[in-house]
């Protein structure tokens, strides 16, 4: 019975990684940069938000200098509390699309060629997934915050015929064509299952209560009746009441009026064809497509009819789902074309990570295996390979805090023992470590924005510091979270070392066929000497990289095609012969090599 169980499983997820979908040939290659609007850059201190943008009735509010350290109460913020958590979440940065603009050479240094943003539609909270319009982006990210409000007000939102472009939406048009003309693709957060409760349609039905025309857009619980001793209840995203969520419907997924919608904005930031200025039809000048919050949340006829409108737009446009667990389901061809790789991130955090609960070579290996037969061939390189994103704690203070459970335990918030210091040198060696496995595996890597700079923090909302900038100078980090306690004084500095060692991988990836399209195969997964090593082939070009693990030296002896081929290790940059067709390297304690011939 045993026997014909493994068998069942071996012939089912042979099926499911033989099988093919079509998927754009431009993801495979990609190597994505995740930009937290707010925190990346402040390119026009004009457009910063003001406390009545951000809802704050403070009135010693300020905008929080970006160089400051990042646990230190501001003076407007020790009138409202002793706790930083407390009154974390009413700071505001000012990041825009100028400063995202104005660092595009920076990206293509280190050798970024795609971009997803997070929320960046109208909103007025830091994160912008509390959507208030998906009609504009956020007023505070143009250049005229006031003037767009003025031209918001003008229009109907229920009625794209009214619909106009507002500056800020016009920025991000122009952000658009820059980083095409640079070779970069851009994809945007879809934030769908939700919005916030300054959306247009959710004040009308707040105010007009059963008299409103959008009251079956929401799952509304009761209503204010004084009659019947009722207030206005709703169902909220994970019960959270500033997140309400669109009614969804078995046949089209959402119910009509928010479906109709969504595919209207949908076409708009795709094919922008009312803009005055650049507006031809042409979906080259809009988004290269979407990552989807939530979408599990969303009944699946939605994103099957969704998909079938972007695909109609634009045929290679990108569709990135955020699933946490086993996407299967929506990467059959008829939803979805990858989502977030968040198991390859938790898989990646027992091996490289963990250390008291580590998984072995070979147990990395057979987990590798179980997610690469989880989907189709073609999908498996187009996933987003992700360690760290705006919802868990940073790779570097992953490695501070090891053996949790994924984004388990990540703050000081609700975990006292939580480390909030800097990485030291060693960590700082796993990361570089974890980085090589990153850009040399199947999938389209990753980078959270500041990785590569040596930015660390714990979870939401530590994860979503001002951006580390080589120009600027930072205060240490010297502040606690938690009142009463104390933690080292940490310098805060862009680390130019870190920078070029991910731009250096990012480079080789790009001009390696092997590092993005190329087959895989596992060489060694030895538990004893805690080494494991692959191969990724493409035509003459191989890449064999090794990875150790344990505290001595050792040596990687793996069988390659043809005798006297030369090797060049892209870390060390020495050649490497091979003799009688083995290729024999040694490997340092807790590092790694990558061994590249890229034929003729």
């Amino acid at each position: 019975m045993k026997l014909l169980s493994v068998i069942f499983i071996y012939a089912f997820f042979l099926g499911q990684a033989s099988a093919q979908v079509h998927v754009p040939d431009w993801a495979m290659k990609a190597v994505w940069y995740q930009i937290f609007p707010e925190r990346f850059r402040n390119g026009d201190p004009k457009n910063d938000p003001t406390a009545k943008d951000a809802q704050v009735t403070n009135p010693s509010w300020r905008i929080s200098p970006w160089t400051s350290d990042w646990y230190k109460l501001q003076p407007w913020e020790k009138k409202v509390s002793d706790k930083f958590y407390d009154v974390v979440f009413d700071r505001r940065y000012g990041g825009d699309l100028e400063g995202v603009m104005d660092e595009l050479p920076y990206l293509r240094k280190l050798g970024i060629n795609a971009i997803y943003f997070n929320p960046l539609f109208e909103s007025p909270s830091l994160h912008k997934y509390n959507t208030a319009t998906y009609t504009h982006i956020d007023h505070n990210f143009g250049p005229d915050p006031r003037g767009d409000l003025r031209i918001m007000a003008e229009e109907k939102p229920d009625d794209p015929s009214t619909w106009k472009w507002t500056s800020a939406d016009k920025e991000f048009l122009r952000l658009i064509r820059k980083a095409h003309s640079m070779g970069m693709k851009v994809i945007i957060d879809g934030v769908f299952n939700h919005v916030g409760t300054d959306f247009w349609a959710f004040k009308d039905v707040e105010k007009n209560q059963e008299k409103s025309p959008y009251k079956n857009w929401f799952v509304v619980r009761s209503w204010n009746d004084s009659a019947k001793g009722t207030k206005f209840e709703y169902d909220a995203w994970w019960g959270v009441k500033s997140l309400p969520i669109f009614r969804k419907d078995s046949v089209t997924g959402l119910v009509h009026g928010p479906y109709e919608y969504i595919m209207a904005i949908t076409k708009r930031w795709m094919d922008p064809v009312e803009d005055p200025v650049h507006g031809n039809g042409n979906p080259k000048d809009g988004v290269d497509g979407w990552r989807l919050d939530v979408p599990n949340e969303v009944p699946h006829p939605f994103w099957i009819a969704w998909r079938k409108a972007v695909k109609a737009i634009n045929p290679n446009a990108l569709i990135i789902g955020e699933i946490w667990g086993d996407a299967s389901p929506w990467l059959k061809g008829d939803q979805f074309d990858g989502v977030m790789n968040y198991e390859f991130a938790k898989a990646v955090m027992k091996f490289f990570i963990d250390e008291k609960v580590a998984i072995t070579p070979k147990q990395f290996d057979s987990t590798l295996a179980v997610i690469r037969h989880m989907y189709p061939d073609s999908v498996n390189y187009v996933l987003q390979n992700l360690v760290d994103s705006h919802d868990t704690d940073r790779l570097a203070s992953m490695i501070v805090n090891p053996d949790r459970s994924y984004n388990g335990d990540a703050s000081p918030r609700n975990n006292p023992r939580y480390d909030v210091r800097k990485p030291d040198a060693t960590e700082v060696q796993r990361q570089k470590l974890i980085v090589l496995f990153q850009m040399t595996y199947v999938g389209a890597p990753m980078v959270y924005y500041g990785d590569e700079a040596g930015m660390w923090g714990a979870t939401d909302p530590d994860d979503r510091k001002p951006m580390l900038w080589a120009d600027m100078k930072y205060q240490d980090e010297k502040s606690s979270p938690l009142p009463g306690k104390t933690r080292p004084d940490d310098k805060n500095r862009f680390n130019k070392d870190l920078f070029d060692f991910y731009s250096r991988l990012i480079h080789e990836r790009e001009s390696n066929p092997a590092l993005s399209v190329g087959t895989y195969k596992t060489l060694v997964a030895d538990n004893a000497k805690l080494v494991f090593a692959f191969e990724r082939k493409y035509g003459n070009h191989t890449a064999i990289v090794g990875f150790n693990l344990s505290d001595r030296d050792r040596s990687l002896d793996v069988p390659v095609a043809g005798s006297g081929t030369g090797f060049r290790d892209i870390l060390s940059m020495r050649s490497v012969k091979v003799k009688g067709h083995r290729l024999h390297v040694v490997i340092k304690p807790g590092w790694g090599v990558l061994l590249v011939n890229r034929g003729k």
